[in-house]
């Protein structure tokens, strides 16, 4: 038997992947997932960017309508309501982290969910399940091509990378594809991706995850319609190595997945992060142990913070989350310094911590002007291997220092299913109605029962009646 190619071989086991192969893990972790991404791109839709993509968006027309999350009765042509809605999704830094490091669920879900609403026949929550995890199964492969991914990125944010793939893959699986129609679905992504670091902590980030949503939906009904790409995508170094200095493709294995081979899930040995507060992920090492710093000076009372001479932070080396005096929300979700005296001043750090008043004030820009950041040796900057230490050294000549190896929601320490929960509801009630947000999560909790995915179009859209955004882009 002659061995496939990487790409063939990924082509075929998009095709064949079925829900027999759905884990206990793997439910139970996507489900996790889908339902923290559904609540960050609800609170999402407040935003700025949002708002301007919207406002973008509506400029196109088609027959085919899927829905915007939030807006009541608003649809738009389905890739640009994958894109508003992945786009919603990493407005605030807010959604899932993976490792090696990408943000796999914004991606895939917009995708999905805008697809499904226009397919003649309605899917299952099941078939929403299993065509999400191909998506994030295809993105944890991809990674895996290369040792330079594992650590936290430099040159191209992986939402652009991978995540368009992801988007492509899922999308093949929920059009019940061909294997040689998902390999063109993965090429034609392939010529949409790729985005540069330069515009991390910019309002252009969040398109990043937009922009692979949408151009995976894209590809793949490109695809669908005969289009055709290279048939070696994913192993050239002119294709998918083009974004990787050490690029080494490999066959997915286990390709005879339909037999029950020796096929294994990423997402069942390596779980994602959830994270509690909307920044970027590095920010919790240094947030949780600038709070345990703050507890041992607090430890006889309330902590005098004006009388600080100095804080040290012990960090991976990373220039674009090196942030020492940020000006804007954006730069503030990836300021490394921000995190840390917002934490020592109000002791927590919250979406409200990102305000514009919350950033200009006087206290937090005299702290900022103390803080000193230093890079260990062995501090190496992956999200499996870094940790923090924050050294808080007073005017009286005490010296308090509080490290964090592991922080709660991390994928060694993941949040219970109560604060997941608790995060989803706290994000959705902003924007739904109360039945809404309990019905979003009782699907989503049983996805795998539910006999219409689609279902979830009707309960996305039960704004509450002082919703922010939407009647004004609609004036």
């Amino acid at each position: 038997m002659l061995r496939k190619s990487a790409t063939e071989s990924f082509g075929a086991a998009i095709s064949s992947l079925n829900a027999v192969h759905l884990t206990d893990t793997v439910i139970h972790r996507s489900k996790r997932m889908m339902l923290d991404t559904l609540g960050v791109g609800l609170l999402g839709t407040s935003t700025a960017v949002f708002s301007k993509a919207l406002q973008y968006s509506q400029f196109f027309k088609s027959v085919e309508r899927s829905s915007v999350w939030g807006g009541s009765g608003m649809t738009l042509p389905p890739q640009y309501a994958a894109f508003v809605n992945g786009i919603a999704v990493h407005s605030m830094d807010f959604d899932d982290t993976w490792h090696p490091a990408t943000h796999p669920s914004g991606a895939v879900l917009p995708a999905l969910l805008a697809l499904a609403e226009t397919l003649p026949t309605q899917p299952s929550g099941l078939d929403l399940l299993l065509a999400f995890n191909a998506g994030i199964e295809v993105q944890g492969r991809l990674m895996r091509f290369s040792k330079e991914a594992h650590n936290i990125p430099r040159r191209f944010h992986p939402p652009a990378v991978v995540g368009v793939m992801g988007s492509a893959a899922a999308s093949a699986k929920l059009l019940a594809l061909s294997p040689a129609q998902c390999v063109h679905s993965l090429a034609i992504a392939a010529s949409s991706a790729g985005a540069p670091m330069a515009n991390a902590a910019t309002q252009t980030k969040p398109l990043h995850t937009g922009n692979a949503a949408r151009r995976g939906l894209e590809a793949a009904k490109l695809a669908l319609l005969g289009l055709e790409g290279s048939q070696a995508i994913l192993d050239l170094e002119s294709g998918f190595g083009v974004f990787y200095s050490d690029y080494s493709p490999s066959e997915f294995p286990g390709t005879n997945v339909g037999c029950g081979g020796g096929f294994r899930w990423v997402l069942e040995e390596q779980d994602v992060a959830i994270k509690r507060f909307p920044a970027h992920l590095g920010m919790h090492w240094v947030v949780d142990a600038a709070l345990a710093a703050r507890a041992k000076l607090g430890a006889s009372g309330e902590p005098d913070l004006c009388k600080v001479q100095k804080v040290v932070l012990r960090v991976p080396p990373s220039r674009y989350i090196d942030c020492p005096f940020p000006a804007m929300e954006h730069q503030a979700r990836h300021s490394f310094q921000f995190n840390a005296c917002s934490a020592l001043l109000d002791n927590q750090v919250s979406v409200n911590s990102f305000s514009g008043p919350q950033i200009d004030r006087p206290a937090l820009r005299e702290l900022l002007a103390k803080v000193r950041v230093e890079n260990p040796q062995d501090n190496h900057p992956s999200f499996d291997k870094m940790y923090c230490e924050v050294t808080v050294e007073m005017e009286h000549g005490e010296s308090v220092t509080a490290r964090c190896n592991t922080f709660y929601g991390h994928w060694r320490k993941p949040l219970s299913q109560e604060d997941l929960v608790g995060k989803f509801e706290a994000n959705a009630s902003t924007v739904l109605s109360q039945e809404a947000v309990e019905r979003v999560a009782d699907v989503i909790g049983n996805i795998e029962k539910c006999p219409d995915c689609t279902v979830l179009r009707s309960y996305l859209q039960m704004s509450r009646p002082t919703t922010h955004l939407f009647r004004e882009h609609l004036g």
